[in-house]
Protein backbone atom coordinates (compact mmCIF):
# COMPACT_ATOMS: atom_id res chain seq x y z
CA UNK A 1 0.00 0.00 0.00
CA UNK A 2 1.29 3.47 -0.82
CA UNK A 3 2.01 5.95 1.92
CA UNK A 4 -0.57 8.66 2.46
CA UNK A 5 1.84 11.12 4.07
CA UNK A 6 -0.66 11.89 6.84
CA UNK A 7 0.48 12.80 10.34
CA UNK A 8 -0.32 10.18 12.97
CA UNK A 9 -2.91 11.44 15.49
CA UNK A 10 -1.54 12.59 18.80
CA UNK A 11 -3.49 9.97 20.75
CA UNK A 12 -1.96 7.23 18.55
CA UNK A 13 -5.39 5.71 18.10
CA UNK A 14 -6.05 4.05 14.74
CA UNK A 15 -8.07 6.07 12.30
CA UNK A 16 -11.64 5.10 11.61
CA UNK A 17 -12.48 3.14 8.48
CA UNK A 18 -14.23 6.21 7.12
CA UNK A 19 -11.11 8.35 7.60
CA UNK A 20 -8.86 5.75 5.99
CA UNK A 21 -11.26 5.36 3.07
CA UNK A 22 -11.20 9.11 2.49
CA UNK A 23 -7.51 9.04 1.60
CA UNK A 24 -7.49 5.80 -0.42
CA UNK A 25 -6.89 6.14 -4.18
CA UNK A 26 -10.13 6.64 -6.08
CA UNK A 27 -9.57 3.69 -8.41
CA UNK A 28 -9.01 2.76 -12.04
CA UNK A 29 -12.45 3.84 -13.24
CA UNK A 30 -12.87 6.95 -11.11
CA UNK A 31 -13.90 10.39 -12.33
CA UNK A 32 -10.35 11.61 -11.90
CA UNK A 33 -8.98 8.78 -14.07
CA UNK A 34 -11.50 9.45 -16.82
CA UNK A 35 -10.67 13.16 -16.67
CA UNK A 36 -6.94 12.37 -16.97
CA UNK A 37 -7.46 10.04 -19.94
CA UNK A 38 -9.74 12.59 -21.62
CA UNK A 39 -7.27 15.43 -21.12
CA UNK A 40 -4.41 13.30 -22.45
CA UNK A 41 -6.37 12.15 -25.51
CA UNK A 42 -7.45 15.68 -26.46
CA UNK A 43 -4.00 17.12 -25.83
CA UNK A 44 -2.17 14.43 -27.84
CA UNK A 45 -4.81 14.62 -30.60
CA UNK A 46 -4.11 18.35 -30.93
CA UNK A 47 -0.34 17.80 -30.95
CA UNK A 48 -0.46 15.31 -33.83
CA UNK A 49 -2.97 17.29 -35.88
CA UNK A 50 -1.06 20.53 -35.31
CA UNK A 51 2.07 19.30 -37.08
CA UNK A 52 0.24 18.98 -40.40
CA UNK A 53 -1.56 22.31 -39.97
CA UNK A 54 1.65 24.10 -38.96
CA UNK A 55 3.57 22.71 -41.95
CA UNK A 56 0.78 23.77 -44.30
CA UNK A 57 0.78 27.22 -42.68
CA UNK A 58 4.50 27.83 -43.24
CA UNK A 59 4.12 26.69 -46.85
CA UNK A 60 1.18 29.06 -47.28
CA UNK A 61 3.30 31.91 -45.88
CA UNK A 62 6.06 31.11 -48.40
CA UNK A 63 8.73 29.98 -45.96
CA UNK A 64 11.50 27.89 -47.59
CA UNK A 65 11.19 24.09 -47.68
CA UNK A 66 13.82 23.55 -44.97
CA UNK A 67 11.83 25.66 -42.49
CA UNK A 68 9.33 22.81 -41.94
CA UNK A 69 11.77 20.72 -39.88
CA UNK A 70 12.80 23.96 -38.14
CA UNK A 71 9.30 24.06 -36.64
CA UNK A 72 9.98 20.77 -34.88
CA UNK A 73 13.32 22.14 -33.68
CA UNK A 74 11.51 24.99 -31.92
CA UNK A 75 9.10 22.50 -30.33
CA UNK A 76 11.76 20.12 -29.00
CA UNK A 77 14.04 23.02 -28.09
CA UNK A 78 11.45 24.19 -25.57
CA UNK A 79 11.24 20.62 -24.26
CA UNK A 80 15.01 20.45 -23.75
CA UNK A 81 15.40 23.85 -22.10
CA UNK A 82 12.57 23.18 -19.65
CA UNK A 83 13.53 19.56 -18.84
CA UNK A 84 15.29 20.35 -15.53
CA UNK A 85 12.39 22.50 -14.30
CA UNK A 86 9.13 20.83 -15.29
CA UNK A 87 9.57 17.89 -12.91
CA UNK A 88 10.09 20.22 -9.95
CA UNK A 89 7.10 22.29 -11.04
CA UNK A 90 4.87 19.21 -11.37
CA UNK A 91 5.96 17.75 -8.01
CA UNK A 92 5.31 20.97 -6.09
CA UNK A 93 1.70 21.42 -7.24
CA UNK A 94 -1.44 19.33 -7.71
CA UNK A 95 -0.92 17.42 -10.94
CA UNK A 96 -4.36 18.29 -12.31
CA UNK A 97 -3.59 22.00 -11.98
CA UNK A 98 -0.28 21.49 -13.77
CA UNK A 99 -2.14 19.76 -16.63
CA UNK A 100 -4.59 22.67 -16.70
CA UNK A 101 -1.71 25.15 -16.95
CA UNK A 102 0.13 23.11 -19.59
CA UNK A 103 -2.88 22.77 -21.88
CA UNK A 104 -3.70 26.44 -21.46
CA UNK A 105 -0.19 27.24 -22.73
CA UNK A 106 -0.80 24.92 -25.68
CA UNK A 107 -4.09 26.69 -26.36
CA UNK A 108 -2.33 30.05 -26.40
CA UNK A 109 0.25 28.71 -28.87
CA UNK A 110 -2.41 27.30 -31.23
CA UNK A 111 -4.47 30.48 -30.93
CA UNK A 112 -1.35 32.46 -31.84
CA UNK A 113 -1.13 30.56 -35.12
CA UNK A 114 -4.80 31.33 -35.78
CA UNK A 115 -4.08 35.04 -35.22
CA UNK A 116 -1.01 34.98 -37.51
CA UNK A 117 1.55 35.31 -34.72
CA UNK A 118 4.98 34.03 -35.81
CA UNK A 119 4.40 30.26 -36.32
CA UNK A 120 7.80 29.27 -34.91
CA UNK A 121 7.22 31.19 -31.67
CA UNK A 122 3.68 29.81 -31.42
CA UNK A 123 4.88 26.24 -31.97
CA UNK A 124 7.56 26.73 -29.30
CA UNK A 125 4.78 27.72 -26.87
CA UNK A 126 2.99 24.45 -27.65
CA UNK A 127 6.27 22.64 -26.97
CA UNK A 128 6.59 24.36 -23.60
CA UNK A 129 3.08 23.23 -22.70
CA UNK A 130 3.88 19.68 -23.78
CA UNK A 131 7.03 19.68 -21.63
CA UNK A 132 5.05 20.73 -18.56
CA UNK A 133 2.26 18.25 -19.26
CA UNK A 134 4.48 15.16 -19.56
CA UNK A 135 5.56 14.64 -15.91
CA UNK A 136 2.13 15.64 -14.62
CA UNK A 137 0.16 13.14 -16.69
CA UNK A 138 2.35 10.25 -15.53
CA UNK A 139 2.75 11.48 -11.97
CA UNK A 140 -1.01 11.75 -11.36
CA UNK A 141 -1.51 8.01 -11.97
CA UNK A 142 0.20 7.05 -8.71
CA UNK A 143 -2.20 9.37 -6.89
CA UNK A 144 -5.36 8.13 -8.59
CA UNK A 145 -4.89 4.36 -8.35
CA UNK A 146 -3.34 1.86 -5.96
CA UNK A 147 0.07 0.45 -6.78
CA UNK A 148 -1.46 -2.88 -7.86
CA UNK A 149 -3.39 -1.03 -10.59
CA UNK A 150 -0.53 1.17 -11.77
CA UNK A 151 0.43 -1.01 -14.74
CA UNK A 152 -3.16 -1.05 -15.99
CA UNK A 153 -3.40 2.71 -15.51
CA UNK A 154 -0.24 3.23 -17.57
CA UNK A 155 -1.68 0.94 -20.22
CA UNK A 156 -4.88 3.00 -20.41
CA UNK A 157 -2.86 6.22 -20.69
CA UNK A 158 -0.71 4.80 -23.49
CA UNK A 159 -3.81 3.46 -25.26
CA UNK A 160 -5.39 6.93 -25.20
CA UNK A 161 -2.13 8.38 -26.59
CA UNK A 162 -1.92 5.85 -29.43
CA UNK A 163 -5.58 6.48 -30.31
CA UNK A 164 -4.86 10.21 -30.35
CA UNK A 165 -1.86 9.69 -32.66
CA UNK A 166 -3.95 7.60 -35.06
CA UNK A 167 -6.91 9.96 -35.18
CA UNK A 168 -4.93 13.20 -34.81
CA UNK A 169 -2.54 12.51 -37.70
CA UNK A 170 -5.41 11.38 -39.93
CA UNK A 171 -7.67 14.29 -39.00
CA UNK A 172 -4.85 16.82 -39.23
CA UNK A 173 -3.94 15.79 -42.77
CA UNK A 174 -7.58 15.62 -43.90
CA UNK A 175 -8.79 18.88 -42.33
CA UNK A 176 -5.76 20.82 -43.52
CA UNK A 177 -6.73 20.05 -47.12
CA UNK A 178 -10.09 21.64 -46.34
CA UNK A 179 -8.96 24.74 -44.43
CA UNK A 180 -5.74 25.56 -42.58
CA UNK A 181 -7.39 28.24 -40.46
CA UNK A 182 -10.34 26.00 -39.64
CA UNK A 183 -7.98 23.19 -38.61
CA UNK A 184 -6.03 25.52 -36.32
CA UNK A 185 -9.25 26.71 -34.67
CA UNK A 186 -10.34 23.09 -34.12
CA UNK A 187 -6.95 22.25 -32.60
CA UNK A 188 -7.13 25.25 -30.27
CA UNK A 189 -10.56 23.95 -29.25
CA UNK A 190 -9.02 20.54 -28.46
CA UNK A 191 -6.46 22.17 -26.15
CA UNK A 192 -9.20 24.21 -24.46
CA UNK A 193 -11.25 21.04 -23.94
CA UNK A 194 -8.16 19.28 -22.53
CA UNK A 195 -7.69 22.14 -20.06
CA UNK A 196 -11.34 21.88 -19.00
CA UNK A 197 -10.97 18.12 -18.54
CA UNK A 198 -7.93 18.72 -16.32
CA UNK A 199 -10.12 20.85 -14.02
CA UNK A 200 -12.02 17.65 -13.16
CA UNK A 201 -8.84 15.91 -11.96
CA UNK A 202 -9.08 15.98 -8.13
CA UNK A 203 -6.57 17.94 -6.08
CA UNK A 204 -4.91 15.13 -4.15
CA UNK A 205 -2.19 15.60 -1.58
CA UNK A 206 -0.86 12.13 -0.95
CA UNK A 207 2.14 13.28 1.03
CA UNK A 208 3.60 16.41 2.46
CA UNK A 209 5.38 18.43 -0.22
CA UNK A 210 8.72 19.73 0.82
CA UNK A 211 9.66 23.34 0.27
CA UNK A 212 10.91 23.66 -3.29
CA UNK A 213 13.80 25.86 -4.31
CA UNK A 214 13.36 27.51 -7.68
CA UNK A 215 16.99 28.58 -7.97
CA UNK A 216 18.02 27.86 -11.55
CA UNK A 217 21.53 26.80 -10.51
CA UNK A 218 20.36 24.41 -7.79
CA UNK A 219 17.71 22.85 -10.04
CA UNK A 220 20.15 22.30 -12.90
CA UNK A 221 22.75 20.82 -10.52
CA UNK A 222 20.17 18.48 -9.02
CA UNK A 223 19.02 17.39 -12.49
CA UNK A 224 22.62 16.75 -13.55
CA UNK A 225 23.24 14.61 -10.46
CA UNK A 226 20.09 12.60 -11.12
CA UNK A 227 21.12 12.08 -14.73
CA UNK A 228 24.57 10.88 -13.70
CA UNK A 229 23.08 8.55 -11.10
CA UNK A 230 20.60 7.02 -13.57
CA UNK A 231 23.10 6.53 -16.39
CA UNK A 232 25.53 4.65 -14.13
CA UNK A 233 23.23 1.66 -14.64
CA UNK A 234 24.02 -0.25 -17.88
CA UNK A 235 20.35 -1.18 -18.21
CA UNK A 236 19.24 2.45 -17.92
CA UNK A 237 21.87 3.55 -20.46
CA UNK A 238 20.64 0.90 -22.89
CA UNK A 239 17.04 2.05 -22.49
CA UNK A 240 17.81 5.79 -22.75
CA UNK A 241 20.07 5.40 -25.81
CA UNK A 242 17.70 3.00 -27.55
CA UNK A 243 14.56 5.07 -27.05
CA UNK A 244 16.40 8.29 -27.93
CA UNK A 245 17.57 6.84 -31.24
CA UNK A 246 14.06 5.60 -31.93
CA UNK A 247 12.26 8.89 -31.29
CA UNK A 248 14.92 10.93 -33.08
CA UNK A 249 14.58 8.75 -36.16
CA UNK A 250 10.79 8.84 -35.85
CA UNK A 251 10.74 12.65 -35.88
CA UNK A 252 12.85 12.74 -39.05
CA UNK A 253 10.68 10.02 -40.60
CA UNK A 254 7.49 12.08 -40.19
CA UNK A 255 8.95 14.91 -42.26
CA UNK A 256 10.45 12.44 -44.71
CA UNK A 257 7.06 10.82 -45.37
CA UNK A 258 5.42 14.21 -45.99
CA UNK A 259 8.11 15.08 -48.56
CA UNK A 260 8.30 11.55 -50.03
CA UNK A 261 4.61 11.03 -50.86
CA UNK A 262 4.38 13.66 -53.66
CA UNK A 263 7.60 12.37 -55.25
CA UNK A 264 7.03 8.62 -55.06
CA UNK A 265 3.23 8.30 -55.12
CA UNK A 266 2.40 11.47 -57.12
CA UNK A 267 -0.13 12.58 -54.48
CA UNK A 268 0.03 16.20 -53.35
CA UNK A 269 -2.63 16.30 -50.62
CA UNK A 270 -2.07 16.17 -46.85
CA UNK A 271 -4.44 13.27 -46.24
CA UNK A 272 -2.21 10.48 -47.48
CA UNK A 273 0.82 11.42 -45.30
CA UNK A 274 -1.59 11.58 -42.36
CA UNK A 275 -2.98 8.12 -43.17
CA UNK A 276 0.54 6.70 -43.51
CA UNK A 277 1.52 8.22 -40.14
CA UNK A 278 -1.59 6.65 -38.67
CA UNK A 279 -0.59 3.30 -40.16
CA UNK A 280 2.74 3.51 -38.32
CA UNK A 281 0.84 4.16 -35.06
CA UNK A 282 -1.43 1.17 -35.73
CA UNK A 283 1.65 -0.96 -36.33
CA UNK A 284 3.11 0.21 -33.01
CA UNK A 285 0.01 -1.14 -31.25
CA UNK A 286 0.52 -4.55 -32.88
CA UNK A 287 4.25 -4.51 -32.12
CA UNK A 288 3.57 -3.60 -28.50
CA UNK A 289 1.17 -6.54 -28.18
CA UNK A 290 3.77 -8.89 -29.67
CA UNK A 291 6.42 -7.53 -27.29
CA UNK A 292 4.12 -8.13 -24.32
CA UNK A 293 3.68 -11.71 -25.49
CA UNK A 294 7.26 -12.63 -26.36
CA UNK A 295 9.62 -10.27 -24.47
CA UNK A 296 10.31 -10.21 -20.73
CA UNK A 297 12.63 -7.87 -18.88
CA UNK A 298 14.99 -10.78 -18.26
CA UNK A 299 15.35 -11.15 -22.05
CA UNK A 300 14.82 -7.57 -23.18
CA UNK A 301 17.54 -7.89 -25.83
CA UNK A 302 15.19 -9.99 -27.89
CA UNK A 303 13.60 -6.66 -28.84
CA UNK A 304 16.80 -5.02 -30.11
CA UNK A 305 17.02 -6.63 -33.61
CA UNK A 306 13.64 -5.03 -34.37
CA UNK A 307 15.46 -1.69 -34.26
CA UNK A 308 17.63 -2.76 -37.21
CA UNK A 309 14.51 -3.81 -39.12
CA UNK A 310 13.07 -0.30 -38.67
CA UNK A 311 16.01 1.04 -40.66
CA UNK A 312 15.60 -1.69 -43.28
CA UNK A 313 11.96 -0.71 -43.72
CA UNK A 314 12.84 2.96 -44.24
CA UNK A 315 15.51 1.97 -46.80
CA UNK A 316 12.76 0.23 -48.81
CA UNK A 317 10.86 3.50 -49.41
CA UNK A 318 12.65 4.34 -52.71
CA UNK A 319 11.36 1.02 -54.10
CA UNK A 320 7.72 1.80 -53.25
CA UNK A 321 5.54 3.04 -56.13
CA UNK A 322 1.97 2.17 -55.03
CA UNK A 323 -0.16 3.25 -52.10
CA UNK A 324 -0.85 -0.36 -51.09
CA UNK A 325 2.85 -1.10 -50.80
CA UNK A 326 3.40 2.18 -48.96
CA UNK A 327 0.84 1.21 -46.32
CA UNK A 328 2.45 -2.23 -45.99
CA UNK A 329 5.93 -0.75 -45.46
CA UNK A 330 4.62 1.76 -42.91
CA UNK A 331 2.82 -1.03 -41.05
CA UNK A 332 6.05 -3.05 -41.00
CA UNK A 333 8.00 -0.06 -39.64
CA UNK A 334 5.33 0.48 -36.98
CA UNK A 335 5.28 -3.17 -35.85
CA UNK A 336 9.06 -3.22 -35.52
CA UNK A 337 8.92 0.10 -33.65
CA UNK A 338 6.40 -1.13 -31.08
CA UNK A 339 8.30 -4.38 -30.56
CA UNK A 340 11.53 -2.41 -30.03
CA UNK A 341 10.57 0.58 -27.90
CA UNK A 342 7.92 -0.74 -25.48
CA UNK A 343 10.24 -3.19 -23.63
CA UNK A 344 12.92 -0.49 -23.33
CA UNK A 345 10.38 1.92 -21.83
CA UNK A 346 9.41 -0.72 -19.28
CA UNK A 347 13.08 -1.39 -18.49
CA UNK A 348 13.73 2.31 -17.87
CA UNK A 349 10.73 2.63 -15.56
CA UNK A 350 12.00 -0.36 -13.55
CA UNK A 351 15.51 1.08 -13.33
CA UNK A 352 14.20 4.53 -12.47
CA UNK A 353 12.05 3.27 -9.62
CA UNK A 354 15.10 1.69 -7.99
CA UNK A 355 17.36 4.76 -8.38
CA UNK A 356 16.20 8.34 -9.04
CA UNK A 357 12.48 7.63 -9.17
CA UNK A 358 10.24 6.84 -12.14
CA UNK A 359 9.20 10.48 -12.64
CA UNK A 360 12.77 11.77 -12.72
CA UNK A 361 13.77 8.93 -15.05
CA UNK A 362 11.00 9.98 -17.46
CA UNK A 363 12.19 13.60 -17.35
CA UNK A 364 15.76 12.51 -18.11
CA UNK A 365 14.55 10.23 -20.90
CA UNK A 366 12.50 13.10 -22.36
CA UNK A 367 15.57 15.32 -22.45
CA UNK A 368 17.73 12.78 -24.29
CA UNK A 369 14.92 11.84 -26.67
CA UNK A 370 14.33 15.46 -27.59
CA UNK A 371 18.06 16.10 -28.02
CA UNK A 372 18.09 13.18 -30.46
CA UNK A 373 15.03 14.54 -32.24
CA UNK A 374 16.63 17.97 -32.49
CA UNK A 375 19.84 16.52 -33.94
CA UNK A 376 18.17 14.26 -36.52
CA UNK A 377 15.53 16.79 -37.58
CA UNK A 378 18.30 19.37 -37.98
CA UNK A 379 20.23 16.87 -40.11
CA UNK A 380 17.14 16.31 -42.23
CA UNK A 381 16.64 20.08 -42.61
CA UNK A 382 20.28 20.43 -43.70
CA UNK A 383 19.78 17.72 -46.34
CA UNK A 384 16.70 19.52 -47.67
CA UNK A 385 18.58 22.83 -47.64
CA UNK A 386 21.30 21.21 -49.78
CA UNK A 387 18.59 19.98 -52.21
CA UNK A 388 19.34 16.29 -51.66
CA UNK A 389 16.85 13.99 -53.48
CA UNK A 390 14.16 12.70 -51.14
CA UNK A 391 14.90 9.04 -51.99
CA UNK A 392 18.56 9.56 -51.12
CA UNK A 393 17.50 11.09 -47.80
CA UNK A 394 15.28 8.05 -47.16
CA UNK A 395 18.17 5.67 -47.73
CA UNK A 396 20.41 7.81 -45.51
CA UNK A 397 17.87 7.89 -42.67
CA UNK A 398 17.23 4.15 -42.94
CA UNK A 399 20.93 3.32 -43.01
CA UNK A 400 21.56 5.53 -39.99
CA UNK A 401 18.80 3.78 -38.03
CA UNK A 402 20.00 0.29 -38.96
CA UNK A 403 23.68 1.01 -38.24
CA UNK A 404 23.04 2.81 -34.95
CA UNK A 405 20.78 -0.01 -33.74
CA UNK A 406 23.38 -2.59 -34.79
CA UNK A 407 26.02 -0.67 -32.84
CA UNK A 408 23.72 -0.63 -29.82
CA UNK A 409 23.46 -4.43 -29.99
CA UNK A 410 27.18 -5.03 -30.52
CA UNK A 411 28.21 -2.75 -27.65
CA UNK A 412 25.58 -3.98 -25.23
CA UNK A 413 26.64 -4.57 -21.60
CA UNK A 414 26.07 -7.76 -19.63
CA UNK A 415 22.67 -9.45 -19.97
CA UNK A 416 19.82 -7.56 -18.32
CA UNK A 417 18.36 -9.05 -15.18
CA UNK A 418 14.95 -8.03 -13.93
CA UNK A 419 14.89 -6.23 -10.62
Amino acid sequence: MQRTGLVTPVNNQPRSKRARRKFMPAGLWSRGMFATLGAQFLSAFGDNALLFAALALVRQQSYPAWSGPLLQAFFVGAYILLAPFVGVFADSRPKGRVMLFANTVKFVGALGMCLHVNPFFSYALVGAGAAANSPAKYGILGELVASAQLVKANGLLEASTIAAILLGATAGGTLTDWSIEGTLIAIAGCYAAAALSAILVPRIKRRAVRTTSYSVISIVKSFALQTHSLLKSPNARLAVIGTSLFWGAGAALRFLVIAWVPVALKVSNNRLPGFLTGMVAAGIVIGAALAARFVRLQRVRRALPAGILIGVGVCLLPLVTTQTLAFAVMAFVGICSGFFVIPLDALLQREGESSVGAGSAIAIQNMFENLSMLALVSGYAAAVFLSAPVNDIAVGVGAFIALSMATLILTRPKPVKAA
